[in-house]
This record gives C-alpha cells, sequence and structure tokens, in this order.
C-alpha cells in the first residue's frame, strides 16, 4: 500500500492547505459584513445550529465519531457528511469569533479524509486491499501536522494511540510530504496565520544565530585608515572634500596618539557639526572627536557586539586587543555584519555536487584527459 500512501501524503498536504485558507476565509467574510462585531458569533452559533440540526454528528468534541472511523464503523457516505459539514462547522463558529479549538475537529475531518480515500480506492482498484481505518490514523496525523508545523510530534502522537510499529513507515512517509507541500503553499502554520494577520510575524525555523557562531575578527576590517590625534580639524574636512581614496570606505576614523595607541574616533558627522559650528581653525581631530569609543574584542561573538552598537546607538566599532590596551586592531561596521549574513545565507541556499554529478564531471574529466 506504499504507492497509495505516497498519493496521499500529497492529498493531505492540499487538505492542510486549503483547512488553512479556508478558514481564515471565513473569517474574512465576517469581517465584511456591514454589522456590529458583537453580531458575528450570534451568526456563527445560528450557523452551527442549522448544520447540527441535520448532521447531529458535528455536534460536540466528536470523539465518539473519531473512534467510530478508526475502527470502520461509518459507512462512505456519512464519511463524507462528516468531513463536509463538520469542516463548514468549525469554519463559521471560529470564523465568527467565537472561542474554539482545532485539534479534535481537525482529526475528526482528516480521519474521515483518509477513511473517504481508502474506500474510493478500494472501488477502484479491487486488489488494492487498502484498510481504510489505516488510512484515518495517517490522515489525522498528517494533515494537523502540515497545518500546524508539528509534523514530528503528531507521528509520535499517533504512533502512540496504536502502538503498531507497522504504521510508523506510513505515519513518517505521508506526513513529510504533506508538510512539504504545505511549506511551499502556506507562509504561516494555521496557529500562527492569525497572529500574522496582527502584525506579529512568528518565526517557524529552528536555526542558531549566525551572530552567535561568528567572531568579531572574522568580519572586521583589519585594514583601517587612520588619523593622528594632533591633526587639525580644517586638514581633515580638506581631505575629505578632496575624495582622499582611503576615507571613502569608512564613514568614521580612529584617532591615535603619538605612541599608535586608540584615543577616539571621529565622525564625517563630527566633522560637518564642527563646520557648521565655525570651530576654530586650530582645532584638533580629538578635540572634535569622541575621546570615549565603544569598542569591541576581536574574540567576542558578534551578536555581543551588535548589541552593544544598538544599545549605544552607534553604527560602527572600533576593534581592539585585550592584551594590549589601546592596540587597535580592526573596523566593524555593517557590511561586516551583512558579511556574517551573507554567509547564513550561502550556506542554505548554495548546494554542493551531488554524488552523480560528482560522478559526471570526472568521467568527463577522465575523458578530457584520455
Amino acid at each position: 500500500g506504499l504507492p497509495f500512501y505516497i498519493v496521499f501524503g500529497v492529498v493531505c498536504g492540499f487538505a492542510a492547505t486549503l483547512f488553512s485558507k479556508a478558514l481564515y476565509w471565513f473569517e474574512d467574510q465576517f469581517e465584511r459584513l456591514p454589522i456590529d462585531p458583537m453580531w458575528w458569533p450570534a451568526i456563527g452559533a445560528l450557523g452551527l445550529g442549522i448544520i447540527g440540526y441535520f448532521v447531529p454528528r458535528v455536534l460536540g468534541v466528536g470523539y465518539d465519531t473519531i473512534s467510530d472511523i478508526l475502527t470502520n464503523r461509518l459507512s462512505l457516505t456519512v464519511l463524507i457528511a462528516v468531513l463536509v459539514f463538520k469542516s463548514l462547522a468549525l469554519f463559521v463558529s471560529l470564523g465568527s469569533g467565537t472561542s474554539g479549538g482545532l485539534l479534535a475537529p481537525m482529526f475528526m475531518t482528516s480521519a474521515a479524509l483518509g477513511a473517504i480515500f481508502a474506500i474510493a480506492v478500494n472501488r477502484i482498484f479491487p486488489g488494492a486491499h487498502l484498510e481504510p481505518a489505516a488510512f484515518a490514523l495517517v490522515g489525522m496525523s498528517a494533515v494537523f501536522g502540515a497545518a500546524s508545523r508539528a509534523t514530528f510530534a503528531l507521528i509520535i502522537f499517533a504512533f502512540e494511540i496504536t502502538r503498531d510499529y507497522n504504521s510508523v513507515l506510513p505515519l513518517m512517509l505521508v506526513s513529510v510530504i504533506a508538510q512539504g507541500i504545505a511549506l511551499v503553499y502556506m507562509r504561516n502554520s494555521i496557529m500562527t496565520e492569525k497572529l500574522a494577520r496582527r502584525g506579529l510575524r512568528v518565526h517557524n525555523e529552528y536555526e542558531t544565530d549566525i551572530f552567535h557562531q561568528v567572531n568579531v575578527e572574522e568580519v572586521m576590517d583589519r585594514n583601517v585608515p587612520t588619523v593622528p590625534a594632533s591633526m587639525l580639524l580644517s586638514a581633515l574636512a580638506a581631505q575629505i572634500t578632496q575624495g582622499e581614496p582611503r576615507l571613502r570606505r569608512h564613514h568614521a576614523l580612529p584617532i591615535l596618539d603619538a605612541e599608535e595607541r586608540l584615543v577616539g574616533i571621529i565622525t564625517r558627522g563630527d566633522v560637518l557639526r564642527a563646520l557648521e559650528q565655525h570651530v576654530d581653525p586650530q582645532t584638533t581631530v580629538l578635540e572634535a572627536g569622541n575621546s570615549s569609543p565603544v569598542v569591541a574584542y576581536p574574540d567576542e561573538a558578534l551578536h555581543a557586539a551588535v548589541t552593544r552598537m544598538l544599545r549605544n546607538e552607534v553604527g560602527r566599532l572600533l576593534v581592539v586587543s585585550r592584551d594590549t590596551p589601546g592596540k587597535l586592531l580592526g573596523y566593524l561596521g555593517r557590511p561586516g555584519i551583512m558579511e556574517a549574513r551573507l554567509r547564513r545565507v550561502q550556506e542554505e541556499h548554495v548546494r554542493e555536487a551531488g554524488w552523480l554529478s560528482r560522478n559526471k564531471s570526472d568521467s568527463e574529466a577522465t575523458s578530457t584527459l584520455h
């Protein structure tokens, strides 16, 4: 039955996507109603009551119905009714703003979907002999796992229900395929979509922060142009105006004393403010600049350095030695920080050649040599 489970995995992936989009589509329709939101739950309750009057199985938590599906006690007609009207009841209820959960209703509908799939395949291919209860169990795991981005948890959950080791392979196969499809067509999980609509983006991926993995010395600029502390401000302004090549790369320059020790920093903004205030032409760069620069150390994580930049509201840090106070080692600016982020992007998207590609390249190289 594994080929049919593969097809069912695709069905579950699209079912999870459709379920999430339909739920929030109903919510959008309620928001378009030209009435006070106070009446939305009443409309939802009326819709639920009408559906429940004709299909009583959609009312309540639904564990009894789930049990009946997992034990093959329901006919195809009842299964279709449960799938359609339980989904509709849930969309109307939650879309109207009424409090409620997703777990049990989605279990019921996805279990019905699995049983319907197995029964339909058995009628089309009489020799398939698929077990509706098995597909119902796998559907419960795959649809909700894909919609909520909790695939692994639902695989374990479904296995704990049955304790049947034969169910592990179909569970993993269908759930992973469904998850892959949902990742392509759903930007957010069914749980976080509402938060995203309110402007709160929830990061769904589990990954380490690249800033915690990279040290400052790996991305700092080691060729830093400096100015002596005795240099006149007017001379520096003239060099900036003339487009001195060594001053183009950085918007701030370290100030060194006669012993090549860091004593301050001056930015282009400092120079402009000094010129606007018509300071004394004999003013030195140290007097116009900042004599207490914010520094970083080469062996500390980039995360600590970036946090220090944010807290001090500066756009660059001078990197100094821990062992030799005042010894300038480098310059950390925005380009260095972006380089670290670019490294993570390249690691995630640039793929190495696979086994077949390597063998093909080796064959081509051998043919060229011959």
